[in-house]
């Protein structure tokens, strides 16, 4: 719990200093969702608001106001009341905001039409996420006007509203030593939960069997959330970038395709692992798949300092266009096909994605209209894959239907990179030993 509030400190600081004197920062947190009738969605803080705070409560605002003799961290939240607490748990009330979240001001919820404009007074720029919250825009604009409308009595508003996002997604992108820490820990649960998944995976099993024991595994080692809704797609399923459904059985001969990590303190895990349901990969099976995992070899190869974004991608690309033309399901020279996008129909996403806080994590992937520099702490995705749907009537038969994707989270160090997931099998002797050995007990 220390080292937790020492980073949550260590950024507010931070903050202030590029937020600066003479101007404020209001960020809000998320609202509870509505599932159905009377019942709620379980909640998750907004990741920016939680990333200065620490504070897991709905119905809350933070301010930082650098300069503020009073204190330059404010926290707006519900105050504790017994009959909220007997029903659905206690909250940290004002006190408990100042004592353990090391808040410098604590004011009811309630009261903040009454003090956040006071906080306004003759600030000249108000920092907050824009269009996050279209509601909440409009309140702090409301307040903003409240505050002009007694510009006779000597009192200014801010003249310039500028997005908080600049400053925090930047703050976000490159990671501490303990945000590393706390990955590392998503990671190796996820680690575990894909590992589980090979092992328990038969023929005859329903996909959300498989998805039960990922869970299962998650939150048996402590991480209660899912990072995302987990895809097990067996045979063309796996076809489906974004499938969910997860309720077909898996056949003998199919190969199921995992997408599926955990959160912990908030990080994310991104793994995706793909493999025979019944332990043996088939001939063609077995081509596409060491494609596959030969383009994310030379991908990962390109993750290090100086490098920019799009490298990984482009190294992808060159190794899947190859293969696909050697394994005769695209023909012509590869600059042509390439320059073309020929690959498209069959590998039809980018190669990875910021990793964070969100699974598709916050940062700038260009600067000034140029792929960005990859830098050391920044944290990526590496997930090439190829999909050949089943009415790909232009290619031979015997590749229908075979969709793989295999994604680690790699982390840049200053020397080149670590690979945060690779303790999942995905050679095919490693994935059919595994499994071998589990059918075989």
């Amino acid at each position: 719990m220390i080292e937790e509030q020492k980073e949550f400190a260590r950024r507010r600081q931070q903050f202030l200093r590029m937020v600066g004197e003479g101007n404020i920062a209001v960020i809000a947190s998320a609202s509870i969702m509505q599932r159905n009738s009377d019942v709620e969605f379980h909640f998750r803080q907004n990741s920016d608001f939680f990333y200065l705070s620490g504070f897991d409560e709905p119905e809350s605002v933070i301010v930082f106001v650098p300069g503020r003799e009073q204190g330059e961290y404010v926290l707006f939240c519900r105050e504790y009341d017994e009959k909220t607490a007997l029903w659905v748990g206690a909250s940290a009330g004002l006190e408990g905001a100042v004592r353990d979240y090391a808040v410098d001001d604590a004011f009811p919820i309630d009261d903040i039409d009454d003090i956040l404009p006071g906080l306004l007074e003759n600030k000249n720029r108000l920092y907050f996420p824009m269009g996050a919250q279209p509601d909440f825009d409009q309140q702090l604009m409301d307040w903003s006007q409240q505050v002009r409308g007694r510009s006779r009595a000597g009192v200014s508003a801010p003249t310039e509203f500028i997005s908080s996002d600049h400053i925090l997604h930047e703050m976000r992108l490159i990671k501490s030593a303990q945000e590393i820490k706390w990955m590392k820990k998503a990671a190796k649960i996820s680690v575990k939960a894909h590992i589980k998944a090979m092992q328990s995976c038969r023929p005859g099993m329903y996909e959300y069997q498989v998805e039960a024991n990922l869970k299962h595994c998650f939150m048996s080692h402590g991480a209660q959330q899912e990072a995302y809704p987990a895809i097990v797609g067996g045979g063309h399923n796996g076809c489906v970038l974004h499938y969910i459904d997860n309720n077909a059985v898996l056949n003998d001969g199919d190969l199921l395709l995992i997408d599926a990590g955990c959160e912990w303190k908030k990080y994310a895990s991104d793994i995706t692992r793909t493999f025979p349901v019944n332990g043996v990969f088939n001939e063609e099976q077995k081509a596409l798949y060491q494609l596959v995992l030969d383009a994310q070899y030379a991908a990962i190869e390109q993750v290090k300092p100086g490098n920019h974004w799009n490298d990984p991608h482009d190294a992808a690309v060159e190794v899947l266009t190859k293969g696909l033309v050697r394994l005769g399901l695209l023909q012509g020279s590869l600059s042509t096909l390439i320059k073309n996008e020929a690959y498209k129909p069959y590998y039809m996403h980018r190669t990875g994605h910021w990793l964070g806080m969100d699974v598709h994590d916050v940062g700038d992937y260009k600067l000034d209209d140029q792929w960005r520099l990859l830098e050391p702490g920044m944290v990526l995705t590496v997930e090439p894959g190829l999909y050949i749907h089943p009415n790909a009537n232009e290619v031979d038969k015997k590749w229908r239907g075979i969709g793989i994707r295999i994604e680690d989270d790699v982390l840049v160090t200053k020397k080149g990179h670590e690979v945060l997931t690779d303790s999942v099998p995905k050679e095919i002797k490693d994935i059919e030993s595994l499994m071998s050995k589990v059918n075989d007990d």
